[in-house]
């Protein structure tokens, strides 16, 4: 393998351990190792790759024709200080991504000490290198959000936009379910081209692609955080889903109409409990098969 290839494995933890002996054997070994860890503090705001990659490209190039040591060693340095700038552009700008999976929560601190609960089967990316300058995060999922104030803050969905001005509020963005619900605070929605303000305890739906209006929200926070999903007259589907996310179950519906509006609750806890709160108040009789639950109307 040619010193370029070890290289460029080096920088991308790639070698195995007969490379990396073989890498330790450069003779420029060492100022590659102090290199790399220079620049690990340099910052550039903008940089451009491409262009980097055609300097190193021409740089190893035009070490074929030189022939003095001191004109080998500057070529050596010019091609490695083009690929570890690169390599810092490349990790400084990559986003950051918190995934949970089912019957899964965790809690995510911000860089400016905005905190977020993300709920069951749900991903939050943002970028910290850029924080500074934009406070925006993309949600897909559920989550509940407490911003600390400063510049404005940006929760984007395929669905909408969220921009804070308040602190504490929920963004639920499922498949054909869209909900924002304000705690505290002032929050604006954006949803095809418009905004809607949103005071505490002012809620925006938009279910099936049709905007719902719904009462005022008494509670203080989502009742999610406290391992119980709530539901006021929403499709049983809707129930379904949720609670598969929750458990990690798969639920057969036989005979039940699944367009039914359901209001109630269920915990998070316990599944048998769980399972009678959604339904007992239908009627609605159910059998366990390992991991699937059949539900069946009268």
């Amino acid at each position: 393998m040619d010193r370029e290839q070890l290289i460029s494995k080096w920088l991308n933890n790639e070698l195995n351990n007969q490379e990396l002996e073989a890498f330790k054997k450069l003779e420029d070994y060492e100022d590659l190792i102090q290199l790399n860890k220079a620049l690990l503090s340099f910052k550039s705001e903008e940089y451009n790759t491409a262009e980097a990659l055609d300097q190193v490209l021409n740089t190893i190039n035009s070490s074929k024709k030189t022939t003095t040591p001191w004109t080998k060693y500057m070529v050596r340095v010019a091609a490695v200080l083009a690929i570890c700038f690169s390599l810092y552009y490349y990790t400084t700008t990559l986003d950051t991504t918190y995934t949970t999976d089912i019957a899964e929560k965790t809690f995510i601190e911000l860089p400016d000490q905005s905190v977020v609960n993300l709920n069951a089967k749900s991903t939050l990316v943002f970028n910290k290198s850029d924080w500074k300058n934009e406070r925006e995060v993309n949600l897909s999922g559920e989550a509940f959000f407490k911003v600390s104030k400063g510049s404005s803050f940006h929760v984007k969905t395929k669905t909408g936009t969220i921009t804070v001005y308040g602190t504490q509020f929920n963004v639920k963005q499922r498949e054909q379910f869209f909900e924002v619900i304000c705690y505290e605070g002032l929050v604006g929605v954006t949803y095809n081209s418009q905004e809607t303000k949103l005071k505490p305890g002012d809620s925006f739906l938009i279910l099936n692609g049709k905007f719902i209006a719904k009462e005022k929200e008494k509670n203080l926070e989502p009742s999610w955080l406290n391992n119980e999903s709530t539901f006021k007259s929403l499709p049983y589907k809707q129930v379904i889903t949720e609670f598969e996310r929750q458990y990690g179950v798969n639920i057969k519906l036989l005979n039940i109409d699944e367009n039914q509006l359901f209001s109630g609750s269920f915990t998070h806890n316990n599944l048998d409990i769980a399972l009678k709160s959604i339904t007992v108040p239908l009627h609605i009789t159910y059998s366990k098969t390992n991991n699937t639950i059949t539900l069946k109307g009268e």
